[in-house]
């Protein structure tokens, strides 16, 4: 049995218009091409669908009972493609990141809106977790892709280069160091120091460490969350070290921020997707805005992070 489109489209066009005539003319095709589609469906099914006379043209029992089905095949069918085209559109679409906790509320929402402006029927859903979860979760397809710092080679993980800053130290405007324009890493460890746990420290004390021999940091606190560490510097506990993308969580503690230096240590970050698994086009064109957004904004270069 081979049955098409094109012949199940004509026997519903007859059947709608109760004439070959009209139901070629809806189809634009000629009356001998639309007779020839009707005969080829019948053949195929090896059942007579269609009663013809000279003045009228009906269903037979079988077309009646088939009809409904063949009605609602090619229904589901044409909602499937409108869906489709729609999608390819960006018409709608969903797109599901992964993020760490301090990307998630201070550079992602600014993305995510001018992102909704262009496309406001794709709806994002934005993770916020442990930056060590964030490739984990790509893995797995519980997102499309993830956002965040440089991780151990995977083979199954694609890792795009968004950009590359350096860090920076934060402390109370009261600070010892407050009033200088740059701080260096060894005048920084003389004093308090709070960081964050995990592969954020235990990352940079290797590439300190390889920049300059002795130079380890020895932090008085460490801990989980960004903001946990913010506040403790806003009550004066001590200075605590970020990467200027979160300039604006920084300012809403009423903190200073300044580049480290000698060495200045870079950290890249990564547009994260699962090799072998294409995205969806509005996935695609998140993953587009994300990198045009961060190429427009000058403060993502390392120039612009010290004019800050």
């Amino acid at each position: 049995m081979n049955v098409t489109l094109r012949q199940l489209r004509a026997f519903l066009a007859v059947t709608r218009t109760g004439s070959f005539t009209l139901a070629a003319e809806s189809l634009y095709i000629t009356q001998s091409a639309l007779s020839g589609l009707i005969k080829e469906l019948e053949q195929g099914l090896g059942v007579r669908l269609l009663d013809r006379s000279t003045r009228r043209i009906q269903l037979s029992e079988i077309g009646r009972g088939i009809h409904p089905l063949i009605e609602k095949i090619l229904a589901d069918l044409d909602g499937a493609l409108d869906e489709l085209a729609n999608i390819k559109a960006l018409k709608q679409g969903v797109v599901r990141i992964a993020a760490p906790q301090l990307m998630a509320c201070t550079l992602l929402p600014d993305v995510i809106a001018a992102f909704a402006r262009d496309y406001p029927n794709i709806t994002i859903r934005l993770t916020d977790c442990a930056v060590e979860s964030v490739t984990s979760r790509v893995f797995s397809g519980e997102v499309d892709l993830g956002v965040g710092p440089e991780r151990d080679p995977n083979s199954d993980i694609d890792a795009a280069l968004l950009f590359a800053l350096p860090f920076h130290a934060v402390f109370h405007r009261e600070h010892p160091l407050a009033d200088a324009e740059s701080v260096c890493w060894a005048e920084l460890a003389n004093h308090p120091l709070i960081t964050l746990q995990g592969q954020f420290t235990e990352r940079l004390s290797i590439d300190l460490h390889n920049v300059v021999r002795g130079l380890d940091l020895n932090p008085n606190a460490t801990v989980t969350f960004m903001s946990t560490a913010l506040s403790m510097v806003a009550a004066g506990l001590g200075a605590t070290i970020c990467i200027p993308y979160a300039a604006s969580l920084v300012r809403l503690y009423g903190l200073s921020m300044r580049p480290l230096v000698a060495p200045e240590v870079f950290r890249r970050f990564h547009i994260f997707t699962r090799n072998g698994r294409s995205l969806s086009p509005a996935a695609e064109a998140f993953r587009d805005h994300l990198t045009r957004y961060v190429r427009e904004h000058a403060g993502f270069s390392a120039e612009g992070m010290r004019k800050q």
